[in-house]
Order: C-alpha cells, then structure tokens, then sequence
C-alpha cells in the first residue's frame, strides 16, 4: 500500500467514525427527548397519559421509536420516574442549599414547602411511588427517592445545629412526606401553615 492510498484509508476510517459518533449522539438525543416527555407527561396527567403515542407525540419523534429505545411502556416509566426523581431531589438541594443558622419558624416553614417548586411534577412522582407498591420495576427508583430526601434532610438539620441522626432524620421525612402528600391531593387554603406547625413540632420535638 502506498502512502497516498494509506492516507486514503486513513481518511475513510476517520469519516467512518465521525458518523457513528454522530448517530450514536442523535440515539442518545432521541431516547433523552423521550424520557423528558414521558416525565412531562407523568407530572401532567399522571400514569395514564404517558402512553408511547402521546410520548412520540410529545417528543416529536415517530411512535416506532418508542419500543426501538425502550423494551416497553414498563421500562419506560420506569425510567421516566427515576428521571421525574432526579428533577425533584435537584430542585430540593437548591432550595435548601444556603438554609443554616435559620430561626426554628423559618426553617420549619422552608422545609413544609420545599416540595411547592413543581406540584405537578409531585403529583407525578406519588403516583409512581404508590405504583410501586405493586411493580417491583419500580421499587428501586422509589427507594432512591427515600433516600435522597433523608440525605438532603439530614445536610440541612446538621447546617442548622439539629441533631442528625439516622432516627431524627427518618422522623423528619416520615412527617415531611405526609404533610407533601396530603396537601398535593387535599391543596387546603390553610395547608402552608398547618404544615408549618406540625414540622416545627418535629424540629422541637428532636432538638
């Protein structure tokens, strides 16, 4: 082989490769735009809307690449409500992040309302989390959500002088994700303060 058919070969292989880099990108964006509107979907109008049409839909993408991505609709959801709790456990850390050496009522009254930034998005995420009582799919991801809460919840009462145990905190989130659910489903005027109250009861209660 001489140098110029060397240099030939060379620059196929390069292009070669530059094309399955961009086809493996376009994939990922594709399955990524899917994800996003399958989650979109779940915090909309809960388990029901998010079917592979309304996702392709969604998604501007055609409906056979919906089961092209993922094996089926489980392993779709499953991943959008992983997705949907990523979002969520994020928004948590930035609302809380500069909370410390905060009055009792201002700390109460953050963490009571820290889960408003997107209702609808919680409705979407208990919906799933209830759905994975019966699917183990989605257990997994249900546990994960647990488990973030208690690692951003036990950040904050540390910054904030509170003990920060593994007790205190399972108290703290076990009341904190009661008052989330019954105010997303119930939206009581009074909800805020009702909330308020209970957790500075918690956050008394664990001092």
């Amino acid at each position: 082989m001489d140098e110029v058919d060397g240099q030939r070969e060379e620059h196929t292989g390069a292009v070669v490769a530059t094309q399955r880099r961009r086809r493996q990108e376009r994939a990922l964006r594709r399955r990524d735009a899917l994800l996003s509107a399958a989650a979109d979907l779940l915090g909309e109008g809960g388990f029901a809307a998010a079917t592979h049409r309304a996702v392709a839909r969604r998604a501007g993408i055609p409906l056979a690449a919906t089961t092209y991505y993922f094996a089926g609709r489980d392993e779709l959801l499953a991943q959008a409500f992983a997705l949907l709790v990523e979002r969520e456990l994020a928004d948590m850390r930035r609302s809380l992040a500069d909370l410390r050496d905060q009055s009792p009522e201002v700390l109460a009254d953050t963490l009571a309302m820290v889960y408003a930034v997107d209702r609808p998005r919680q409705l979407g995420l208990w919906e799933l989390y209830l759905q994975a009582g019966r699917d183990p799919a989605l257990q997994d991801v249900a546990r994960a959500w647990t488990d973030g809460c208690d690692e951003i919840v036990a950040s904050v009462l540390e910054r904030a002088g509170y003990p920060c145990g593994r007790s205190e905190v399972r108290f703290l989130t076990t009341v904190l994700s009661g008052l989330w659910l019954e105010d997303i489903v119930e939206a009581r005027p009074e909800g805020r303060e009702r909330a308020r109250n209970v957790v500075a009861r918690a956050l008394a209660a664990i001092s």
